[in-house]
Formats: structure tokens, C-alpha cells, sequence
């Protein structure tokens, strides 16, 4: 989805930053600059790099940090927006939270639906989806690229009273 936003928005390339733990792009959406970001750490500390990234792009409050991320209690390819809240036992979610010292950082959720049966969180979320799975989730990539643009050119609330009422 990121690299979705930075073709879009910017040069399609996000590149290794010195001191950063993430490829980085600085665009322009709308009048705001934004840095995107994918963590190059694992998903269980994704957040180790977001302190480094608010402090070289001179973020200073959480709720200017946008997540987006994978949600399994969203059928596949469903996206909702959300401010701070629980973490429902997302790991990366839980390490963002740890390092902003707060929950209060912009969700992007894009659901993936449940496992099934009785198979754990972890070993579905690893999996390659469906071919039905993945092409719901390829809309849904485009539809978090039209929420993140929501939230930055319209605000949170005008991007959840769009993306949760459907």
C-alpha cells in the first residue's frame, strides 16, 4: 500500500535512509508533505523506526502517524479508519504503540478476514491468500491509498465518517 501511495504521489521508489530503519519517500499529498514508510525490521518491531522517522521529518505529535495495517477481524479486502484504540493482539500494531509511548497514531485497517478452523493468527496472516482473497485485496490497496489521502487532505474524521459507514 505504501508503495502504492509513493507511485501515486511520488516517484514509485522508496530508498534506504542513513539512520532510518525503513525505506523512505518525501511526497506531496495535496498541501501536506509526507514521508511514507515501509519498516525494514520485522512486523513484531515495526515501531523500533518510527520515533527516528517522527524526529528527521519533525513529527512531534502521534496522531500525525498514520499505520496502515493487515486486520483479522475485517472480511478480506474491507478497509476501515480509526484513531488510537486497542491493538487486539496485533504484534506490529503493539510495537508502534510501545515507541510512540502512546495508541493514539492513525489506523488504516485492510481487512484479511479470520483463519480458519482452529489455525492461529500468526501462521495465517504468513500465508499467501487466495486468488479470490488476493484480488479483493488488491481493491482494497487502492481503497487505503484513497483513505490515507482522505485523512491527509480531509481530515480523520471526514476519512472515517467515508471509509466506516460502508
Amino acid at each position: 500500500m505504501v508503495r502504492a501511495l509513493s507511485s501515486r504521489f511520488g516517484s514509485g521508489r522508496l530508498r534506504p535512509e542513513k539512520g532510518q530503519q525503513a525505506v523512505v519517500e518525501e511526497v506531496t499529498v495535496g498541501a501536506v508533505r509526507v514521508a511514507l514508510a515501509v519498516p525494514t525490521t520485522y512486523m513484531n518491531d515495526s515501531g523500533a523506526g518510527v520515533r527516528p522517522l517522527m524526529r528527521r521529518f519533525g513529527i512531534e505529535a502521534p496522531d500525525h502517524v498514520v499505520v496502515v495495517h493487515d486486520e483479522l477481524d475485517l472480511p478480506p479486502g474491507r478497509i476501515r479508519v480509526k484513531l488510537g484504540g486497542g491493538i487486539a493482539g496485533h504484534k506490529g500494531l503493539e510495537s508502534v504503540r510501545a515507541h510512540l509511548h502512546s495508541p493514539d497514531f492513525v489506523r488504516v485497517r485492510v481487512g484479511i478476514g479470520k483463519p480458519p478452523g482452529r489455525q492461529p493468527g500468526a501462521n495465517f496472516v504468513l500465508r499467501r491468500p487466495s486468488r479470490a482473497d488476493r484480488e479483493q485485496l488488491d481493491v482494497a490497496v487502492e481503497q487505503a491509498v484513497d483513505a490515507v489521502e482522505a485523512i491527509l487532505t480531509q481530515g480523520v474524521e471526514a476519512a472515517m465518517n467515508r471509509w466506516n459507514g460502508a
